[in-house]
């Protein structure tokens, strides 16, 4: 049985294997499944709940949806997975807490999908991955993830693991994901990047403010380069205006793929390839 609460556990081969997926669906030809998908998610949820509910329907999964909270109770983890296996097929959880989501995995009654925790996102990273695929070799791209420690930027580390990619951290020193290659001079980082990756700055918007991808910044960079902020980004935090509105900007189409990347993620889980 497989889940997916971190890119860590799985290797390079699972991650292609994702992608084939995702072409199949894509390309309207991806397998179907006739069951439920149990989800939990909080009412901020929009992008990662809008694709994962549409994303199993479209397989003939029936999407049945609780707030995150539902899994806040005293109840053990494993007798909630070994419930729900009587009536689901898989469970997608969006939770603060990545033990949560371990511990309904740990029940080995039915895959998990980790649908963001505050510590990781794999799921956006893959989906991000998966559209630079499409324009090129990610293995040769280099990788510069402007912002602190948090979820997205160790959901990027994990990815850099698995798939050995070039990913650079640039930050104020002490914000630096632990383990990650690190820079502080945000100038000479732009200049050798292929991909240009941010997220909110949360509590440390202060420490963050000089290092805010604007259009300037994005003129400095290789020809070519793609820069892809994590949404939700806001204009004038840790990007400018004419950072979106640049050439370089990927696009809101860029997330398109989320649909297609989150059945692949369901259907690889529940072996379906």
């Amino acid at each position: 049985m497989r889940s997916l609460t971190t890119l860590d556990d799985w290797s390079a081969a699972d991650v292609l294997a994702v992608f084939a997926l995702a072409d199949a669906y894509s390309e309207g030809r991806g397998p179907a499944k006739e069951g439920a998908a149990v989800m939990f998610f909080p009412p901020s949820s929009l992008r990662t709940r809008a694709t994962f509910e549409r994303g199993a329907s479209l397989m003939g999964l029936q999407p049945i949806v609780f707030p995150d909270t539902t899994l806040d109770k005293p109840e053990a983890l494993r007798d909630v997975a070994q419930y729900l296996d009587a009536w689901a097929d898989i469970i997608v959880a969006r939770h603060r807490d990545l033990s949560v989501i371990e511990g309904l995995a740990a029940s080995h009654a039915l895959p998990v999908v980790n649908a963001m925790t505050d510590v990781n996102h794999p799921c956006e990273v893959l989906s991000d991955l998966y559209s630079l695929r499409h324009r090129g070799d990610i293995s040769e791209l280099r990788y510069l993830f402007v912002g602190a420690d948090g979820n997205i930027a160790r959901a990027w580390q994990e990815a850099a693991r698995v798939l050995q990619l070039d990913l650079v951290q640039c930050c104020p020193a002490g914000l630096a994901t632990p383990g990650a290659l690190w820079a502080d001079d945000l100038d000479a980082a732009v200049r050798s990047a292929d991909v240009i990756l941010t997220d909110g700055p949360g509590p440390h918007a202060e420490l963050l403010e000089p290092y805010r991808i604007t259009a300037a910044l994005l003129d400095l960079a290789p020809a070519g380069v793609r820069f892809a902020p994590c949404p939700p980004f806001v204009r004038g935090r840790e990007v400018s205006a004419d950072a979106v509105a640049h050439a370089a900007f990927v696009g809101h189409a860029f997330k398109a793929p989320l649909l297609a990347v989150h059945q692949a993620v369901m259907a690889f889980c529940l072996d379906l390839g």
